[in-house]
């Protein structure tokens, strides 16, 4: 989750209040206090409050909740001067573009670095790390519009951000450390996208770098904001970006987008999303019968627009740049929050029930005290993978029993894992910063053919790393789960020829251990010889 740094000067201007009132508030809200220093306080928000991710957005939050304005926040907007034409041929690269004008900012350091951040945490939280979503900001006093977003040959050149000298566009992908970091996005193209001006100046090669002729300084008052991306999120991204300058004091210009075949957006969209709610709806979640005028006053706090169209029903305005809003479950999410869970009162079940461990739980606990006795740490990996993790950095063919993800959010999440051990090792390659050995293990759940399982699974990565180490570590297990056991010969390809076993319980094969194949190792950027173990223990679970 994204820790913002909110300075206390700026947010005790932009709020209207004292830091020692927000910072005793703010975890209200739906956050966590990393931190708390001389000059500013580091504030851990949630994922689905990308709203939150600056200064702006979180004073704007404070201020309803702490009932100094309340309701929705409206921003004027002014007609438009600057224009922006879409090629034909970037529509088949990065399709989506917003835009907007705002003029009449006055940075200061701390504001810019907040914007900066913003954009990057946009780019993680919205953006997928820019695919979906990449955010340029530009200082206009050095451009000439109107400006075209097109596509252009790699030989292009200009001077990229942070740098004083022409550079192909090639040559930024293979030389700048944002070239090179963000090149596999643009991939595969014969052209890249890029943003120029009236005059062929270049306000940015999305989603890669912007030009150095509009960097943002202290001086800029008037910004032009471009989104690109690959889908509608991109506007979400931009009602962001423009309403959180406008909590500092700029005024929103509308931009004229020109599509091919004529079709024209004026952007930015900044009117609220209407829905209706009902009190039954409240109480069935809340578990309190709230009166409709107190539903509209907390939803009013939480910085919505409502009004009661009757005793049972409440007209809610969503604003646009709340992302979070996909269900009216959302919005009675925000009215506990505004009531206070503390004043939620606390009520006893009218049925009496015994409970008891699951079978699942106790047979986590055994597998947890035996792998940390053995010297291995516990983590907990996402479920949801990809094939590319699941199946080809493990060098084994696709099955056909993967639950597939219908709508999937990422590339990297667009299926359910039907093992564990690829997950570990991205794990290993993610902590090479870290000192070895390192040995970690996870009791963790699989889905096949959309049923699910239970499997353990360990890994350890250091240079003498051997078969000998991992099978003594799977006899070790199966002994402490006072197991029968025997290992036959694998043919698993995650494995090398000759260093691996599969694992053999009353004559069926519940797993498989051994040292892994270089092409794995390589194939997740470990430069360690790595071993590792895998066993369904679903038989085991009564």
């Amino acid at each position: 989750m994204p820790v913002i740094t909110l300075h206390y000067e700026d947010l005790e201007k932009l709020t209207g209040t004292d830091k020692e009132t927000i910072i005793r508030r703010v975890p209200m809200i739906g956050a966590d206090i990393e931190r708390v220093e001389d000059e500013y306080v580091d504030i851990e928000f949630f994922p689905d409050r990308p709203d939150l991710y600056s200064v702006e957005g979180a004073a704007r939050a404070m201020r309803g909740f702490l009932d100094i304005e309340t309701g929705l926040p409206e921003y004027a907007i002014k007609p438009y001067e600057v224009s922006i034409s879409v090629s034909e041929d970037i529509l088949k690269i990065r399709p989506f573009l917003g835009c907007a004008v705002v003029r009449g900012v006055n940075f200061t350091s701390s504001s810019i670095k907040s914007l900066m951040d913003l954009q990057e945490d946009l780019h993680w939280g919205l953006g997928r790390n820019r695919k979906k979503v990449s955010i340029g900001v530009h200082d206009l006093k050095n451009v000439k519009p109107p400006f075209r977003y097109m596509a252009v040959d790699p030989g292009f050149k200009f001077v990229p951000l942070d740098y004083t000298e022409k550079m192909s566009m090639t040559e930024i992908l293979e030389k700048h450390p944002k070239g090179t970091r963000f090149a596999h996005l643009v991939s595969g193209f014969e052209k890249y996208p890029i943003i120029l001006d009236a005059n062929d100046n270049v306000l940015s090669f999305p989603p890669i770098i912007n030009g150095t002729l509009t960097s943002v300084t202290e001086q800029t008052t008037d910004l032009f904001i471009d989104v690109t991306g690959l889908g509608e999120a991109v506007y979400t991204a931009l009602n962001i970006v423009v309403t959180a300058l406008a909590e500092r004091g700029g005024e929103i210009e509308f931009v004229r987008v020109i599509r091919p075949g004529g079709e024209e957006l004026v952007l930015p969209d900044l009117e609220p999303k209407e829905r209706l709610l009902t009190t039954g709806e409240v109480k069935a979640l809340i578990g309190e019968e709230l009166p409709v005028e107190e539903i509209v006053k907390q939803l009013e706090r939480m910085r919505f627009g409502a009004c009661a169209l009757d005793k049972e029903t409440v007209e809610v305005k969503v604003p646009a740049y709340r992302a979070d809003i996909l269900h009216n479950y959302d919005l009675v999410e925000d009215i506990a929050k505004g009531y206070g869970y503390e004043n939620i009162k606390v009520k006893i079940p009218e049925t009496y029930t015994a409970g008891k461990s699951h079978p699942i739980s106790l047979m986590r606990a055994s597998v947890n005290e035996i792998m940390v006795g053995l010297g291995y740490y516990e983590v907990m990996p996402f479920t949801l993978t990809s094939e590319k993790i699941n199946f080809e950095n493990m060098c084994r063919e696709k099955t056909d029993d993967v639950t597939h993800v219908l709508h999937p959010i990422s590339e990297d999440q667009t299926m359910l894992r039907t093992t564990v051990l690829p997950n570990l090792l991205e794990i290993l390659s993610l902590n090479q910063h870290r000192e070895l050995p390192q040995k970690i293990f996870e009791f963790g759940e699989v889905v096949s053919n959309e049923i699910t399982g239970q499997h353990v699974a360990a890994v350890s990565i250091h240079p003498q790393a051997n078969f000998t180490e991992v099978y003594e570590v799977v006899d070790a297990f199966m002994r402490e789960m006072m197991l029968s056991y025997e290992v036959k010969e694998s043919k698993d390809p995650a494995f090398l020829e000759g260093r691996r076993a599969d694992v053999y319980v009353n004559g069926k094969k519940l797993g498989v251990f051994g040292e892994f194949h270089p092409e794995v190792i390589s194939n997740f950027s470990l430069g360690y010889a790595v071993v590792g173990f895998e066993i369904d223990l679903n038989d085991l679970i009564c």
